[in-house]
């Protein structure tokens, strides 16, 4: 294999669509972004501005919200460009940027989804010692804790790639990946591939603990309608957004790692790797918009108050 431990540019070739069905991808993909940036940027606005709703709760949700925001402008924005190219490219610093980015957010939503857990879990099954525990301080470390940790193991794996001499500048998917990097290398990966390995360890832990915090929300909330009730607003949203990450984000890796092209055709492998891009962004705000009552009444003045505002506005027949 030719050595190009100098890679200056890196070709993605999960990109190559006929024209037509580019200009459809794009179409779609413009309609798509913009959606994400209006819920998400609306739902953390309700919030920010409704002080009532400085609830750990609420938080949680927002931090979720602009967590989903950092994700998508790591992938969209390139994505875009691509379709209207014709040449697929992207530079090696621009490569481990999106690495650090995309997967970084990943791994936050995973984070934040823990942290709303626990919070869940106190509030249902500890009522009595929740306001004792979940404090403004307790808040701010949980989202340090959402932020930081992702931040620093993608710090780690960003570097450990940066250091391999490389033989090839191929990348067969729709945006850059870590562990597609890593394969291009010359050498021995090994320690790449352990501290990859613990991170992914590490993060299926956190999808473990939210599992048997729900088993036990679960127990307490049949006991009582009104815990029932508050489970089903509260509880049924994150555990849908646990499934859909956890899936999409473990189908990612696997077959990326283990798998083959001879398995899958082209358009699912591209759907399936950015679903976690696409799906997550979309669904977060809006069921929870949807489901949280106080959200939902609070988006709902919102746009009514714009509405009769827009109608005021408007010039009257002489």
């Amino acid at each position: 294999m030719q050595n190009l431990s100098r890679v200056s540019v890196f070709e993605l070739t999960g990109l190559n669509f006929t024209s037509e069905y580019k200009y459809f991808l794009f179409s779609l993909t413009l309609l798509c972004y913009p959606f994400i940036l209006m819920v998400n940027i609306t739902v953390i606005y309700v919030i920010v501005i409704n002080k009532h709703l400085y609830e750990p709760m609420y938080i949680f949700l927002c931090n979720l919200c602009m967590n989903a925001l950092y994700g998508t402008l790591g992938f969209y924005p390139k994505f875009l460009y691509d379709l209207l190219s014709d040449h697929h490219v992207i530079s090696y610093l621009g490569c481990l940027v999106q690495v650090f980015v995309i997967y970084s957010s990943t791994l936050c939503e995973f984070s934040t989804l823990t942290v709303m857990a626990v919070d869940r879990y106190l509030a249902i099954c500890r009522p009595l010692e929740y306001h004792r525990i979940m404090t403004n301080n307790m808040v701010i470390m949980c989202i340090v804790f959402s932020w930081l940790s992702p931040f620093m193991c993608m710090l780690v794996l960003v570097l450990l790639s940066s250091s391999l001499t490389l033989c090839g500048s191929y990348i067969d998917k729709l945006y850059c990946e870590n562990w597609s990097i890593v394969k291009l290398s010359c050498y021995s990966t090994m320690l790449n591939n352990v501290v990859g390995y613990i991170i992914i360890v590490v993060y299926l832990i956190h999808s473990l603990f939210i599992m048997c915090s729900y088993i036990k929300l679960i127990d307490t909330s049949i006991r009582s309608k009104e815990e029932r009730s508050k489970f089903m607003q509260t509880c049924l949203p994150h555990l849908l957004s646990l499934l859909n990450v956890t899936v999409a984000l473990l189908f990612d890796v696997m077959f990326t790692r283990y798998g083959t092209t001879r398995n899958f055709s082209q358009d699912l492998r591209n759907f399936l790797a950015i679903e976690f891009l696409v799906i997550p962004p979309i669904l977060n705000p809006l069921i929870y918009g949807l489901k949280l009552k106080k959200i939902r009444n609070q988006l709902m003045r919102f746009y009514h108050r714009n509405i009769i505002r827009d109608i005021g506005d408007m010039p009257r027949p002489m």
